[in-house]
């Protein structure tokens, strides 16, 4: 009886050895199997839609990016939810990030630019104002420190004037387009789609757009020190995934148009007016935008120009360390590979 207990026991430990080998081989997987998901979240910009076509083309999955996309109806909430430790990343201009950074409880760091905004910032008025000095004493709807109230501010002292010349109503943007299209203020500062909810209004025109300042409202991929710090390999797929998206739109338009309709909530035919007014960034637009320069069009010297304008006017109490806000480490391995 003594052969048949040493063969079971020689087979239970055969067994048991099986388990353990395909336990550890699902643990070294290169699959992303067992971590949570890198949170990223987005909100309404034509720049930023196309997170959706990697989300239904399954480009995150190609990547080796593990990615749980966050929608947020109210961009300054995806702001407040990355600065607060809720989010790992998160899609948001350079003067909001530079507002933002001094806060931000894991630390925000710049490693991608998705666009420019060329045209699709707007400062939309009623019929009988004409210009932007005939702003002054009127009622200007935008969402309170956020990007077109920084538009707003640019056009007011490029005229001599300044945010206290106007009134500021405090609404998040599509309230803030709503508001004007019924005639409730005088002016909006607005992106899309809530522009063009704007100019259903009889009558309404568009004052200025950031067309009028280049490089002034780069949108960005944000994440945060932490993320960098613990999965760097995780930002590295996020910023390869994104290059991907660009070179998926550029071979499939409609499907692209489809997919980024559907998340903006726009028809496809309005999708076309948002794209005009978006400059999306190429490989070399990011390495050019990252590096150092005496103009806009570089990030390092646009933020620094960015933080001086918001202490002056308030935006924030004092001009945060800007020294560890951008890392181009991951755009320039993304270049390396090709």
């Amino acid at each position: 009886m003594k052969l048949p207990k040493l063969l079971i026991q020689f087979g239970l430990f055969c067994l048991s050895l099986v388990l353990v080998v395909s336990c550890n081989t699902g643990n070294n997987s290169p699959s992303t199997e067992g971590r949570e998901p890198v949170v990223l979240g987005y909100s309404n910009w034509a720049g930023w839609w196309p997170w959706a076509i990697a989300q239904e083309e399954g480009l995150f999955e190609k990547n080796g990016a593990n990615v749980r996309l966050q929608w947020f109806d109210g961009y300054l909430a995806s702001m407040e939810a990355l600065a607060a430790g809720q989010l790992d990343a998160n899609c948001q201009t350079l003067n909001d990030t530079v507002s933002f950074v001094g806060d931000a409880v894991n630390g925000e760091v710049v490693v991608l630019v998705n666009d420019n905004s060329a045209g699709n910032d707007k400062i939309i008025a009623a019929e009988e104002i004409q210009s932007i000095p005939e702003l002054e004493g009127k009622e200007v709807a935008v969402e309170a420190g956020v990007v077109d109230d920084f538009l707003l501010t640019l056009a007011l002292e490029e005229e001599g004037m300044s945010r206290s010349d106007v009134d500021i109503v405090d609404l998040e943007t599509g309230a803030a387009a709503a508001a004007f299209a019924a005639g409730k203020v005088d002016a909006v500062g607005a992106f899309p789609p809530f522009w063009l909810t704007a100019l259903k209004r009889e009558g309404s025109h568009e004052l200025i757009s950031s067309a009028a300042f280049p490089g002034a409202i780069p949108d960005l991929l944000v994440t945060s020190q932490k993320l960098i710090d613990e999965r760097p390999d995780q930002v590295q797929a996020l910023v390869n995934t994104w290059f991907d998206v660009l070179a998926f739109m550029a071979d499939n338009p409609e499907r692209s148009d489809e997919i980024m309709a559907q998340r903006a909530d726009v028809t496809t035919e309005d999708l076309q007016l948002f794209k005009e007014g978006t400059q999306m960034f190429t490989l070399e637009d990011n390495l050019e935008a990252f590096s150092d320069g005496d103009n806009m069009t570089h990030m390092p010297y646009a933020a620094q120009e960015m933080a001086d304008f918001m202490v002056s006017v308030d935006f924030i109490p004092e001009k945060p360390d800007l020294s560890t806000l951008f890392d181009d480490s991951f755009v320039k391995t993304y270049a390396e590979q090709q």
